[in-house]
């Protein structure tokens, strides 16, 4: 792999291997499951709901990224215990799980859940939990930031 150009971000993409990988999403969360294939220029692609406690059979392919999110709220979600997934012939599933959210993300959850956005600043809370508010979970930023983790690993050397 070449090194990492100073000034351009690392992109994390699919890999267009032709290899057919065949893999069923299993969405064991309670939450409702939007599956997103990150294609091979890096942009996130959105697949069709998982409802909660249900399954489908996809074919991908080896190399194919895929993240999962909740398709209420976009927050992230684990699949097999990791934050994205990368198809491969001899992985036949994806458990898609929660997270173990901090109460701090868990209240943030909450109250975008229960309070519109333009209304946030009518909340009688301590200033810096505003900007926490409007900073919604967003696909492309947790992109860039596996894409910049990934690099950091490479360049340190250890593969998970």
């Amino acid at each position: 792999m070449a090194p990492p150009v100073p000034g351009v971000a690392p992109c994390l993409r699919s890999v267009n291997t032709g290899e057919i990988s065949e893999v069923v999403f299993n969405n064991w969360s309670p939450r409702s499951v939007l599956p997103v294939w990150v294609d091979f220029d890096g942009r996130p692609r959105h697949y069709p709901v998982l409802q909660p406690r249900s399954g489908r059979r996809m074919y991908s392919y080896r190399g194919h990224l895929w993240l999962f999110r909740d398709a209420g709220t976009n927050d992230g979600l684990l699949v097999n215990q990791q934050e994205l997934f990368i198809a491969a012939p001899n992985v036949i599933k994806a458990d898609i799980t929660l997270p173990v959210f901090t109460l701090k993300e868990r209240c943030l959850q909450v109250v975008r859940s229960l309070v519109k956005p333009v209304d946030y600043r009518k909340l009688d809370i301590v200033r810096s939990l505003y900007e926490e508010l409007e900073d919604h979970p967003d696909v492309k930023k947790d992109l860039q930031r596996l894409s910049l983790e990934r690099s950091e690993i490479l360049r340190n050397g250890v593969l998970e």
